[in-house]
């Protein structure tokens, strides 16, 4: 079924509400594309369970070196580094110790869809969930418009598919969609967490990625920065977790 952008937006807004304990009922393995996706994404959700004694385990995908390619000041070594401290002082603001966080510096805005590389990645990825018995996976929506996005919720499903983890997907770009665009789907079926004890975290955290939203580099005009209606649509009393 074929349903418009606005109309899958609208639909997400009242899913039923459930608990942490049926969202996520042990510990949560967090794949996230880039440095601030955990947080945008998911941090109400991270710091819920750090709060509940069962923090999850969060993997950054890419190096997030390409958001200032034009940047002098911030070449891309410096700017890897910079977001890997960026992403340990966000998931800090959560509750989340810098030990349960994983950084597989793929290159970013180019990681693999399929082949060799995807595969030893999935494996990774599925030995981290056995080595620290993760219960559900986390990745970002298909609807996603971005290539990294995409690439991640392959991992997921790879992961569903081969190694039989349950998958939620939450979204993040999937919230900026055209209201005009046309989906090739059905009505959006998943849940909400209600995450107003920790929507202040939650605002924290993604300030926490100032390299992203926050001005400090400014001799790159070209650069990435996270729009305004991006944060109003994710930085809310809720999130979304989506059934693939």
């Amino acid at each position: 079924m074929c349903r418009k952008a606005a109309t899958k937006h609208a639909a997400r807004r009242p899913l039923p509400r459930a608990p942490l304990a049926a969202i996520a009922p042990g510990t949560a393995l967090i794949l996230a594309p880039h440095a601030d996706d955990e947080s945008l994404g998911c941090g109400g959700l991270i710091a819920a369970c750090c709060q509940a004694g069962r923090p999850p385990i969060v993997v950054i995908v890419t190096d997030g070196a390409a958001s200032h390619p034009h940047s002098r000041q911030w070449p891309a070594a410096r700017l890897r580094q910079q977001r890997r401290q960026e992403a340990v002082r966000a998931l800090a603001c959560l509750g989340l110790e810098a030990g349960r966080v994983v950084f597989l510096n793929q290159p970013d805005a180019a990681t693999a869809h399929e082949g060799p590389v995807f595969d030893h990645l999935v494996q990774e990825l599925a030995r981290l969930a056995v080595l620290h018995g993760c219960s559900t996976v986390f990745a970002p929506s298909p609807l996603d418009p971005h290539c990294d996005h995409e690439a991640v919720w392959k991992m997921g499903l790879a992961l569903r598919h081969r190694h039989a983890l349950p998958l939620l997907a939450y979204p993040v770009w999937g919230w900026l969609v055209a209201a005009e665009t046309t989906l090739d789907l059905g009505p959006p079926v998943g849940v909400r967490l209600d995450i107003t004890p920790y929507r202040a975290l939650k605002a924290r955290a993604v300030s926490a990625h100032e390299s992203q939203y926050g001005g400090l580099i400014t001799d790159d005009p070209t650069g990435f920065s996270l729009p305004a209606s991006l944060l109003a649509a994710l930085i809310t009393d809720f999130e979304v977790f989506l059934a693939p």
